[in-house]
């Protein structure tokens, strides 16, 4: 019998953590599972929404659930369409340790058979007394707590208390033929009109997170090369003015949101990526399917995919110094850039492909379905 398994964000932009919705979806066994995928109305997930229905994914629009009481009103509401929608499997993608709060609540309630929540990344802040009590009882009481990183599973049962029998670590993963595949892609343009120089490329949502100002004082470090950000976010009115302000306008491309991802890795030289807090980052793992030697910060999470002098080259977090010499280290040693690029891609198709990350969750799926056989039987 064919079960339903109802995917669920609350994200307002597309990003890192929807991009895994996406891998989680393309990955099932359609003969075993049938997903649906709830969202909220955001025109900043267009091109989520657009994905998952090339995938024929059924889309369920549902107002957006804030934290407090206005979220909490609405719990109701989102357990009637979980009992019209009858899941076997709620799975929740959380793009902070707060987010989907209330539609674990309604699943919970509901007593779906298996309640599941990815935690893509944790946020350093003050957690109230209430907030930490809620996730407390969120977390005893859901099936699975998925984390993408050691660090971020350690902080959920720190913080949180959540048990250690709850917590499950599974990778994000990369495995799109087109990061691999041998083709000669045609160079975007941007890249085309500075081949005469080494390009160094970062893809990354333009925030605060990803460090960016930071690569930006970089580059003015290294003016024999191009840097370009593929990305599109709140800090580009910014980032524009730094850029104006240090004389870069004609080696730092702002490139925008693009969905030719492997075009851009296939034609650079280096890919750097200088984020200030992580889970597993994407778009650092495409880069190592690729086969592109990566520098990035050293924070918990990058350290995961990346052993420093190994899989790449790790700088200290928010020091462009340390940054710009690691950049011309290895655009001068092509040697110790090719090692680094040929052991970080064998890596990432061990410990970071699509088959072992849908081997997991399959298996947290089935092991939580087998331990709730009359709820399979009431909501298959």
């Amino acid at each position: 019998m064919i079960k339903t398994v109802l995917y669920y964000t609350d994200s307002s932009i597309f990003g890192g953590v929807e991009r895994a919705v996406l891998r989680h979806i393309e990955g099932l066994d359609r003969n075993a599972w049938r997903p649906i995928l709830v969202h909220h109305p955001e025109a900043g997930i267009a091109v989520l929404l657009q994905e998952a229905t090339r995938l024929d994914v059924e889309l369920v629009e549902f107002p957006r659930l804030p934290l407090g009481l206005t979220g909490a009103r609405q719990v109701p509401a989102f357990k009637a369409m979980l009992h019209t929608k009858r899941p076997a499997v709620f799975h929740a993608h959380l793009s902070s340790p707060l987010a989907c709060k209330w539609g674990l609540a309604a699943a919970l309630f509901e007593q779906v058979p298996a309640v599941v929540a990815t935690l893509h990344l944790w946020v350093e802040m003050s957690y109230t007394p209430a907030s930490r009590w809620q996730q407390s009882m969120i977390g005893a009481k859901l099936g699975k707590y998925i984390a993408v990183s050691r660090h971020i599973a350690q902080k959920l049962e720190q913080v949180f208390n959540i048990p250690g029998s709850k917590l499950e670590v599974i990778h994000s993963s990369v495995g799109n033929p087109c990061f691999e595949d041998p083709i000669n892609f045609n160079p975007p343009a941007e890249i085309a009109l500075n081949r005469s120089r080494p390009v160094i490329l970062t893809v990354a949502r333009l925030d605060q997170q990803k460090g960016l100002p930071v690569l930006l004082a970089a580059a003015a470090q290294v003016p024999e090369a191009v840097f370009v950000l593929v990305g599109e976010g709140p800090e580009r009115s910014a980032l524009e003015r730094q850029r104006h302000e240090l004389g870069l306008e004609d080696r730092v491309i702002l490139a925008g949101f693009r969905q030719d991802i492997p075009a851009w890795l296939r034609h650079c030289d280096l890919f750097v990526l200088p984020s200030l807090y992580e889970g597993v980052p994407l778009s650092l793992l495409e880069a190592m399917a690729a086969g592109k030697p990566v520098i990035a910060s050293a924070i918990p999470g990058i350290d995961e995919a990346v052993t420093h002098t190994e899989t790449g080259w790790l700088v200290p977090p928010g020091d462009a110094e340390s940054l710009a010499k690691a950049i011309r280290l290895l655009l001068v040693d092509r040697k110790l850039a090719e090692r680094l690029a040929f052991a970080g891609q064998a890596r990432v198709h061990t410990e970071f492909s699509d088959q072992v990350m849908n081997q997991h969750l399959n298996q947290v799926y089935t092991e939580l379905l087998e331990k709730n056989q009359e709820g399979i039987r009431l909501h298959g």
